[in-house]
């Protein structure tokens, strides 16, 4: 690790590739509006034989050097971890992330669903899969695909279609500007997502002569693109000539710190403003403009607005199928869109005036523009009768005495009581996070965390344990159903491990209480989706429910663990969950799965069974028939 002068004006220090990695990331920090910030200021891993010796040595050298510089922490299952660095990066708003290494094999391919997520829902994430061996010494090493008509593909491969930059360092010469490639897209905006880099396990233990330049510190600007002049022109003629515009507010708003800028345009121009999953809390609940969530599942009040619009102007959102209702629920054949986007692919979506730059500088300067213009006072006092009507609907629901098993809107309700302001609720799949949307009163940005891009099981504890790493002050309340929870809980013996605080609520309905409900709708009567014991007279899972105790199994991982059956325990262990100092607590909580949410009066396209022998099915393809009619593309 000494420097060396080889030549007048170049030093180098000789150091692993995987020495090198970790020096270089203790110096990259991210920048905007003046704030810095450690970009990869820690790192998640699991051992294995691929890079114990490489990136393991490393990060234990680091750690005796100096133990803040790259902190290491343990998980418990690789897909976790990348989901606990990815809410690290949402958690801060996209300016940090954490690294994830893995070692060869299935560690590094049990990666592949957080890189998904990553990438999907655009968000920062360091990926150091370990590969086999590059100078190949002796095919096949352990955990190697042979793939006869390309030695060099490995199972990493996978990784290419599901990260925004991919590259494999077979030669210490190619890690320089493998690392800047990646710290690129982690700090761009437009084009950030799983930035993976595989590292060979051979390669990872190599000496090298590296210029001292390449671990000087290094400051990232993530950039506020600036909108052409012409389009803002476009859009301004637009909103002037509209009478029922309506915002979207995507993930985007947050992002980029617009939350300010999009309450001011508000207040001075009277436009109501729906939000997305990833959008909600961009306005808070209360706000005399606030419609609460658009799309299948969104607030009766948004959804009726969004209809009638004549313009929608889009701020942050990719317009997925549950925000547009499968493309029946934004706007009429008349309906204008305009879309305010960093990501130019998706501002040209919906057919309509795409604005490419930062959320906040362009509602800044629509605002300034469009001084002394406002919607009308009828349709203010239409959309707030719309929108009060709706927050009546919420605290029915939310209070539903419903026994002897409590409802989940009812457990959302109390959970979402014993919330302050600034408390974080963290879900991701199943039934929850479309109660969530409808229910969940958000007061403030960056606390409603629900991952719905790629809604996938398992993401909601480890989400939440990044949650809670990258804000420890705030209380973190994550919501999980019993599908979800037996998918994932390991990240549990993590945070007990770290003394991570978490508050769990394990919501048990016995199986997929979400697609139970959507299986019914279709025709196909909840087949497949209880947790119940084979009817040996039937041959089906029609059987008693199974005696499956996972409060036990949380107990026994490590976590404290507290029982509520009715509403009034529920708030009751809450408040001594708050009170708890440490690791993380689950309450498990039952809940009546055939008690639905309020209806969206949205829909959400899934194909129905054209012919079928079943009334069930042949009932809901009708159904599914006449929805199709209204669906524009």
């Amino acid at each position: 690790m000494t420097e060396h002068q080889v030549s007048p004006g170049r030093t180098t220090r000789r150091l692993t590739v995987a020495q090198a990695v970790v020096e270089f990331l203790r110096q990259q920090h991210s920048e905007r509006d003046g704030q810095v910030t450690r970009l990869v200021p820690g790192c998640f891993g699991i051992f294995g034989h691929g890079n114990v010796a490489g990136l393991g040595q490393a990060l234990l050298q680091s750690h005796q050097q100096d133990p803040a510089a790259m902190p290491y922490w343990l998980a418990r299952n690789e897909q976790g971890m990348v989901h606990a660095a990815i809410g690290y990066a949402r958690m801060t708003n996209r300016l940090s992330t954490l690294a994830c290494t893995a070692s060869v094999g299935p560690g590094s391919t049990n990666m592949l669903t957080g890189a998904a997520l990553a990438s999907i829902n655009r968000l920062p994430v360091l990926l150091l899969p370990s590969d086999t061996f590059a100078t190949r010494p002796a095919d096949p090493v352990l955990q190697q695909l042979e793939y006869p008509v390309g030695p060099d593909v490995t199972v990493n491969d996978a990784f290419r279609p599901l990260s925004r930059f991919f590259d494999r360092v077979d030669r210490p010469e190619q890690l320089p500007s493998a690392l800047l490639g990646a710290m690129r897209i982690l700090t761009d905006p437009a084009e950030t997502g799983a930035a993976t880099i595989c590292l060979p396990q051979d390669v990872q233990a190599e000496a090298y002569d590296w210029p001292v330049s390449l671990f000087e510190r290094r400051v990232w600007r993530v950039a506020r693109p600036a909108p052409d002049p012409a389009s803002l022109a476009d859009v301004l003629e637009l909103v002037r000539t509209a009478t029922r515009p309506l915002i979207v507010a995507g993930g985007g708003v947050i992002y980029s710190d617009a939350t300010d800028a999009l309450r001011e345009f508000v207040d001075a121009t009277g436009i109501p403003v729906a939000d997305t999953q990833a959008g909600k809390g961009s306005l808070p609940h209360d706000h005399p403009a606030a419609l609460g969530s658009v799309g299948a599942t969104g607030t009766t009040a948004a959804n009726a607005v969004a209809r009638s619009a004549d313009l929608i102007i889009g701020v942050g959102t990719r317009y997925t199928d549950f925000t547009t209702a499968s493309g029946t629920g934004l706007g009429h054949a008349q309906t204008r869109f305009v879309n305010i986007n960093v990501t130019a692919s998706d501002a040209v979506k919906q057919t309509g005036l795409a604005v490419v730059g930062d959320a906040r500088l362009i509602l800044d300067a629509l605002r300034e523009r469009l001084e002394g213009w406002r919607a009308s006072a009828d349709y203010r006092a239409e959309y707030s009768g719309l929108a009060h009507a709706w927050a009546g609907v919420v605290d029915a629901a939310t209070h539903l005495d419903h026994r002897p098993v409590p409802a989940q809107s009812a457990i959302i309700g109390a959970v979402n009581e014993a919330a302050e302001p600034g408390d974080v609720v963290v879900g991701a799949a199943g039934s929850l996070p479309g109660d969530l949307h409808k229910l969940w009163r958000a007061r403030l940005p960056r606390t409603y965390h629900v991952e719905y891009g790629y809604s996938c099981m398992g993401y909601e504890i480890a989400g939440g344990l990044g949650v809670k790493m990258a804000a420890p002050d705030r209380e973190v309340f994550v919501l999980v159903g019993d599908g979800s929870y037996l998918m994932m809980a390991q990240e549990l013996v993590t945070a007990v491990a770290e003394q991570v605080k978490l508050i769990v609520v394990l919501v048990d309905n016995h199986g997929f209480g979400s697609i139970g409900a959507l299986s019914e709708s279709l025709g196909s009567q909840r087949f497949g989706t209880q947790y119940r014991y084979r009817d040996a007279a039937a041959g089906g899972l029609t059987g008693e429910v199974l005696p499956t105790d996972l409060a036990a199994n949380a107990a026994s991982l490590g976590a404290r663990v507290l029982c509520a059956d009715t509403i009034p325990e529920l708030r009751e262990a809450l408040q001594e969950a708050r009170a708890h100092v440490g690791g993380p607590v689950v309450i498990r909580v039952p809940a009546d799965p055939s008690v639905p949410a309020p209806s969206s009066d949205a829909w959400w396209e899934v194909p129905v069974a054209e012919v079928s022998e079943l009334d069930s099915t042949r009932a809901a393809r009708a159904a599914y028939e006449v929805s199709k009619r209204q669906q524009r593309t």
